[in-house]
């Protein structure tokens, strides 16, 4: 993509109503833009960065069995006064009606929803397990939302649905996202903690949220430091090894590890000192076992093996994929901008022409923008008649990973400059050895 014809509205000034540094990062870099209070509308750049986490979501979840159907957001009111939660759930919930005068509602979840589907559809146990998910557009009409896309009113949500027999079965589907859960966090290049999160009156301790430290992170978390340095399931995982699931589970929940709404002073105090870990964290994930909670009040049963109807047991499991790409910006930034995980940053290398119009630079940018274009590498093509220093700042603030600075001096001695966003290293390289380290291959 040339930039020359991209549409990237960089804003050169902090704006005052962003507090947090992800809030700052996405309105100066041109990702988002507000069009009401926690309402944003998402442009290009902003858009690839959510599409590629959403990509990896996505991946793991079907990887693990999980089915993708896609949910309506306007819900009937009828379903919701089934499971009794339409007037419990407060004024976070935006209530409408139709032209017919029917109770309607812009839903803030899901569970209603999935469980008539499933009641309508599936008779029998032999058809279970079943994991259903979606990433769907949610609305919950927070007092304050705050802090951009990290706490917003509309948010985009992956969650997953699981539907069981009995409890032996889904607390195997729970190990399944919770491994899922694992892995997709490693692949967006953060190191995501599972924590024990309170289930509420269903009681139990089947529920984690998974969190990534950060400084600016809005819970005060406490876990044992070797959380760190544990490695993520492999990808060839066997989501049916209900043994080895459940052995991978017990490791990531042999160690310490709370929020501050669960913490235990004293447990932790007895850690070895060099084990402790207090931060702030940043949720990005959340699993949870309801059991009967909606199954029974919908009457979502199924015919046992011993012929008698029963009520699934169900579990819901949540990723924010807006949240996250506003979290990764919290955990990877600096005072230059943002530094993106390779595998969801919005372009892998940005090319800095510094002399457009001269053909020498012109033609070498063209040969290294047509090679990895076709590599199937996604460039930005700085090809704009700006000062040098405009182009560097530009990209390091969106945060390409990998920069080619392409100019008449360096050329005149052969070679390019390669700069790597994250590390800062800069190597002066042929244009052949440049797309033979970025390509990986012989040009």
């Amino acid at each position: 993509m040339r930039l020359s014809r991209y549409f990237l509205p960089i804003l050169r000034e902090n704006p005052k109503e962003a507090e947090i540094v992800s809030h700052r990062l996405m309105l100066r870099a041109g990702m988002i833009k507000q069009e009401a209070a926690g309402i944003y509308a998402w442009l290009p750049l902003g858009l690839r960065v959510l599409n590629k986490v959403n990509a990896i979501i996505r991946e793991e979840q079907n990887r693990s069995g999980a089915l993708e159907i896609m949910m309506p957001t306007v819900q009937s009111a009828d379903l919701w006064r089934e499971s009794g939660r339409y007037e419990d759930y407060g004024k976070e919930m935006l209530r409408i009606k139709d032209r017919h005068e029917r109770d309607m509602l812009y839903g803030p979840t899901n569970e209603e929803m999935v469980t008539d589907i499933f009641r309508s559809n599936v008779r029998s146990y032999k058809d279970l397990p079943l994991n259903l998910y979606h990433i769907q557009w949610k609305f919950r009409d927070e007092v304050r939302p705050r802090f951009g896309v990290m706490r917003s009113r509309e948010f985009l949500m992956k969650d997953a649905y699981s539907f069981d027999l009995d409890y032996a079965g889904a607390k195997h589907s729970y190990n399944k996202m919770f491994v899922a859960y694992l892995r997709t966090f490693a692949r967006l290049g953060v190191k995501a903690i599972p924590m024990v999160a309170d289930t509420g009156p269903i009681g139990g301790d089947l529920s984690h949220e998974f969190l990534i430290l950060a400084s600016t992170g809005e819970s005060e978390v406490f876990c044992h430091k070797d959380y760190l340095g544990f490695t993520p399931p492999a990808a060839d995982v066997d989501f049916d090894d209900v043994a080895g699931l459940q052995g991978i589970v017990d490791k990531w929940t042999s160690l310490y590890a709370a929020t501050s709404e669960k913490h235990d002073a004293a447990a932790f105090e007895a850690l070895p000192a060099d084990a402790k870990v207090s931060a702030r964290g940043i949720e990005i994930g959340h699993i949870f076992y309801f059991g009967t909670k909606y199954s029974a009040p919908m009457k979502a049963t199924v015919n046992g093996p011993d012929g008698k109807d029963v009520p699934v047991h169900m579990g819901s499991y949540g990723i924010g994929p807006s949240r996250v790409v506003a979290a990764l910006i919290e955990a990877g930034h600096d005072e230059a901008g943002i530094i993106w995980p390779d595998a969801v940053a919005p372009f892998q290398v940005g090319i800095a022409n510094l002399k457009v119009g001269d053909g020498t630079t012109d033609a070498a940018c063209a040969k290294i923008y047509k090679a990895l274009t076709a590599a199937g590498i996604d460039v930005l093509y700085d090809d704009r008649d700006e000062r040098p220093g405009a182009k560097f700042a530009t990209m390091d603030l969106i945060g390409l990973p990998n920069q080619v600075i392409v100019g008449p001096k360096g050329l005149a001695e052969g070679k390019v400059e390669l700069k790597n966003r994250r590390t800062g290293a800069r190597d002066l390289v042929s244009v052949d050895d440049c797309l033979v380290r970025l390509t990986g291959r012989e040009p």
